[in-house]
């Protein structure tokens, strides 16, 4: 018998603040954080899995704490009994009588339950050979259902309702199969849009996302009105009439500021408004969504479990998702929030504005469009030029489509240099930057 031998975690952070990487609105200066975790193995072939948490700096230390209590409930365990069935393990972290306590299923605990899932999915689709979104894709519409929890949302989805989902996803899913590693996925971008870049850099890097192929790009706005108008303007005039222009709030404004600022934007033929208000605020969301129709509205990054993406649905508050690899309880918690949203009409737009989020989500959305959805050409994964030189398995783009990775594992593993390196606060980088000063006085 195989066992999980041990639980390692790691605080790495990357220091994007130095060049405003990542600002918003609402973060003005992000150091890109991941809370690792390596499930280690006695295999003697040196079978592991890897998942983190996606943090922005401060407060890592935190999450990465949260992820080192799972251990007693990880370390020992048959890893054959884990891999072969993902959804009972995932049940066994989520249910746990006093940890459950610190959520329940949201928060820094239900995060770090994430990433140890990720972790075996990571561990499950090395052992199988196949990267983590043809592992999902290969599964029958039985065995993706019982990877998922419908306590709390099957009054808005039944298992037999899924089931059915996925059974007609079955018709021409060779041809889909196909067609994904023959033209990828496609992709949106948000790198020429933080909020802390200069106008020459604005349009400079909008008009090379359009250079590359990319149809849609989205700015950050919320700060002030007047330099959103001046960004939009010079955004829409460098990408032209037929290249989509997203904006993100990042949560910025109550829901009356929301409807006044967005009605001024509204010149701009925007593809959709992200984040306007409080990811917990769904009520809100729906009476912006009325108000400003028919701007689309969206959110998702910060939504905390399957039960808030329920009502977002139920409430007719969006009308399109973002969904995050390592906001809720990992990749189960996530196929559910996909069947909900195939269920309601409700397309997928994955957030990867983080480190490593982009190798991740990018197994969810092709896993999606193989297996539940069928559907690509009306979403796009998000994608960030940034830190994917640290990952062993790093995406890759072309013409603006994800191309599907092909190794087996969920793309989650960091270089060991990496590590070593952006390891805070001893690694190398934080020893010697200006960042690690500033961090440990802010603290």
């Amino acid at each position: 018998m195989t066992i999980i031998s041990s639980l390692e975690t790691y605080d790495i952070r990357f220091p994007t603040s130095r060049h405003l990487d990542g600002s918003d609105a609402m973060n003005a200066d992000p150091d890109y954080s991941a809370s690792y975790v390596i499930l280690r193995t006695d295999d003697p072939k040196g079978l592991l899995g890897h998942g983190f948490v996606f943090t922005i700096g401060r407060g890592n230390e935190v999450q990465t704490a949260a992820c080192a209590a799972l251990s007693h409930l990880v370390v020992g365990r048959d890893v054959n009994e884990v891999v072969s069935n993902l959804g009972s393990f995932a049940r066994t972290l989520t249910n746990d009588s006093q940890l459950r306590w610190l959520g329940p299923e949201k928060g820094v605990m239900h995060m770090a339950i994430g990433a140890v899932v990720n972790a075996a999915w990571d561990m499950a689709g090395r052992r199988a050979g196949k990267p983590v979104w043809q592992l999902i894709a290969d599964m029958t519409p039985e065995q993706i259902v019982e990877l998922i929890d419908f306590r709390y949302i099957s009054d808005a989805l039944t298992p037999a309702e899924a089931l059915k989902i996925l059974c007609a996803a079955q018709a021409g899913k060779a041809g889909r199969m196909a067609a994904l590693r023959a033209n990828g996925y496609p992709a949106y971008t948000t790198s020429p849009g933080w909020l802390g870049y200069s106008d020459a850099k604005l349009a400079r890097l909008a008009a090379q996302a359009v250079q590359d192929g990319f149809r849609t790009i989205k700015l950050k706005v919320g700060l002030r009105l007047d330099d959103d108008i001046r960004r939009c303007r010079l955004a829409r005039q460098v990408i032209g009439p037929a290249v989509g222009l997203a904006v993100d709030a990042n949560q910025r404004w109550d829901v009356d500021a929301a409807i006044a600022w967005l009605k001024e934007l509204a010149p701009f033929n925007l593809a959709w408004v992200e984040e306007p208000t409080s990811p917990d605020d769904v009520l809100g969301h729906a009476a912006i969504r009325r108000a400003i129709a028919p701007i689309p509205i969206s959110t998702g990054e910060h939504t905390q479990n399957r039960v808030m993406f329920k009502q977002l649905f139920q409430a007719h508050a969006v009308d399109l998702i973002q969904i995050d690899a390592a906001r809720v309880g990992g990749v189960n918690e996530n196929l559910a929030i996909l069947l909900m949203a195939a269920k309601f009409g409700v397309p997928v737009f994955p957030h990867a504005g983080g480190v490593g989020l982009c190798e991740l989500v990018q197994h969810l959305a092709m896993a999606d469009f193989i297996a539940i959805s069928g559907s690509m050409e009306d979403r796009a994964i998000e994608f960030v030029d940034h830190l994917h030189e640290h990952f062993v398995d790093p995406v890759c783009i072309r013409g603006g489509r994800y191309l599907a990775p092909t190794r087996p594992g969920f793309s989650a593993e960091m270089r060991p240099e990496s590590m070593v390196r952006f390891n805070f606060p001893d690694g190398s980088e934080w020893k010697t930057s200006k960042g690690f000063v500033g961090q440990i006085h802010r603290r």
